[in-house]
C-alpha cells in the first residue's frame, strides 16, 4: 500500500469548511489501496469547533501532531473580539476599521507572511524530517490555507527524494481578503515570490476550480489538476420540509457577500403580494456581518429573519434538507471568481432547489446546469431574479417545490478521492 503524508492545519475538532475536504480525502483513500498519514497541529487556535468530525476519523489512520506557537492566541487573550474576526478572514471595511483594527491588520499582514502560522515551519520541518527518513515516505501533499504548509512541503522536498503535490483550496495572492491586509509594496512582492517558488518547485499542483487552474497556468508550467470538493452520505433522520416558503444560507455572510439585488427583490415581493408575506422566512446559519444585518434591516427583511448561528457539520446538513430553497451567495469579485464553495456540492446532494448570486465568470453556473439543481445570477439581473422566485413560489404553493438531479455522483467525495488516486499513482 503505497504511504502518502498529508500536511494540514485544520483538522477535526476543527469545524468550518477548511476541514471537509482532507476529512472525506483520507476517509477513501484506503479503498484505492493508499495510506493517508495525517500530519497537523498539536495545540491549534481554531476559529470554529466541531467535535462530531472526531468520530469520522478512522482509528486506524495515523495522525501526527506537533505543537504550534501563534501569535493570535496570546492577542486572542486580551483582544478576542477582534482577533476572532481576522482568524475567521473577516477584514472590516478599510472606511470603518478603528484606528486599533488598522494596527493589527498591519501587524497580521505585514510581520506574519504568509500568515500567522509561519512559526510552525521550522519545528515541523525537524519534526517531519526525522519521520520521512524513518518510515520511507516518498509523496507528500500540503493542502493550504494557511499557505504555510506549502512552505513546509517546498523545505521538505529540498531534504529528500520525495514528490510533492500542493493543494490549493483558495488561491494565495487572489484570495479574497488579501488586499485588505494593508500590505507594503516590500510584503507584496514576498507573498508573490513565495507563491511563484511553491508553484514552480511543487511537482503538481491541485485547485478545486477551473478558474484557479486559468490563474496558476499563467505562472507555472507545472502540471495541475483540477479535483472539485464533493457531497458524502450523511446519515440523517427523515426531514420534514420547512412549512413556510423558507430560503436558506448556510456558512458565514461576510460584507462582501452582500446581494442588495436580492434583498431588494424579496422586499418588492413582501410588499406586493399578501401570500408571499404570509409564507416568507429567511434562514441564515453561521456567522452573519453587522453590515449584512443593516443590509436587510434596511430592506425591511428583519421580521422575515431567523438566524441561528453556528451549528455542527450534520445539523447543517439537517437544515439543508429542510428548507424550501438553497442560498448561495458568492462575492461580485474577480476574486470569488475562482472558487467553487464546498457547500455547493452539499447543496446539491441535498435535493432543494439552489438559488446561487455571484461573478462573472464563475464555475458554478456550468455546475447548477449540468445537474439541474439551480439557478444561477449576476448582481445585476433583477428582473429575471424576481421571475424566478415567483415560479418557486408558485411550485411552493402545489407542494411541487422540487429538484431532478442528474449526474451528481460524479462529485461524490468517494469520486472525488478516485480522481486524487490517479493524480497520486500518476508519474
Amino acid at each position: 500500500m503505497k504511504k502518502v503524508l498529508i500536511i494540514t492545519y485544520y483538522w477535526p475538532p476543527a469545524g468550518g469548511p477548511g476541514v471537509q475536504r482532507w476529512l472525506k480525502f483520507v476517509k477513501y483513500l484506503p479503498e484505492f489501496n493508499i495510506q493517508p498519514i495525517v500530519y497537523c497541529p498539536e495545540n491549534p487556535s481554531y476559529p470554529t469547533l466541531d467535535s462530531s468530525l472526531l468520530q469520522e476519523v478512522d482509528s486506524k489512520i495515523t495522525v501526527l501532531k506537533h505543537p504550534i506557537k501563534e501569535p493570535l492566541r496570546f492577542l486572542s487573550l486580551l483582544f478576542k473580539s477582534k482577533t476572532s474576526i481576522l482568524s475567521k478572514g473577516g477584514i472590516p471595511d478599510s472606511k470603518k476599521q478603528s484606528l486599533f483594527e488598522r494596527f493589527l491588520i498591519y501587524i497580521r499582514g505585514n510581520f506574519f507572511v504568509p500568515d500567522a502560522r509561519i512559526f510552525w515551519v521550522k519545528p515541523s520541518v525537524k519534526y517531519l524530517s526525522s519521520y520521512i527518513s524513518k518510515h520511507q515516505i516518498d509523496t507528500i501533499i500540503t493542502t493550504g490555507p494557511p499557505h504555510t504548509v506549502h512552505l513546509i512541503g517546498m523545505q521538505l522536498k529540498a531534504k529528500h527524494q520525495l514528490r510533492w503535490l500542493a493543494d490549493f483550496r483558495d488561491p494565495w495572492t487572489d484570495i479574497s481578503y488579501h488586499k485588505n491586509l494593508n500590505l507594503t509594496q516590500k510584503t507584496q512582492q514576498k507573498h508573490l515570490k513565495l507563491e511563484r517558488q511553491v508553484l514552480n518547485t511543487s511537482d503538481h499542483i491541485i485547485v478545486t476550480s477551473s478558474q484557479t487552474k486559468q490563474l496558476f497556468s499563467k505562472i507555472t508550467q507545472q502540471p495541475i489538476s483540477v479535483i472539485t470538493n464533493g457531497f458524502d452520505d450523511e446519515n440523517v433522520s427523515s426531514i420534514i420540509l420547512d412549512s413556510k416558503f423558507s430560503f436558506t444560507h448556510i456558512g458565514s455572510l461576510l460584507n462582501q457577500r452582500d446581494p442588495i439585488l436580492l434583498w431588494n427583490v424579496l422586499s418588492e415581493l413582501i410588499q406586493e403580494l399578501p401570500e408571499f408575506k404570509a409564507n416568507f422566512q429567511l434562514v441564515l446559519v453561521g456567522n452573519v456581518s453587522a453590515d449584512i444585518k443593516a443590509s436587510m434591516d434596511s430592506a425591511g427583511l428583519t421580521s422575515f429573519l431567523k438566524i441561528v448561528g453556528s451549528v455542527t457539520h450534520n445539523e447543517a446538513i439537517m437544515y439543508q434538507r429542510k428548507t424550501q430553497v438553497l442560498l448561495l451567495i458568492e462575492a461580485n469579485t474577480t476574486e470569488a471568481s475562482y472558487i467553487i464553495p464546498g457547500k455547493l456540492f452539499e447543496y446539491i446532494n441535498a435535493n432543494r432547489p439552489i438559488l446561487a448570486f455571484g461573478p462573472k465568470p464563475s464555475d458554478i453556473p456550468s455546475i447548477l446546469k449540468d445537474t439541474q439543481t439551480g439557478r444561477y445570477f449576476d448582481y445585476e439581473n433583477e428582473t429575471a431574479l424576481k421571475t424566478h422566485i415567483l415560479e418557486l413560489f408558485k411550485d411552493y404553493k402545489t407542494n411541487s417545490l422540487s429538484v431532478a438531479s442528474k449526474d451528481i455522483e460524479r462529485f461524490s467525495r468517494k469520486n472525488c478521492t478516485k480522481q486524487l488516486a490517479e493524480v497520486l499513482n500518476s508519474k
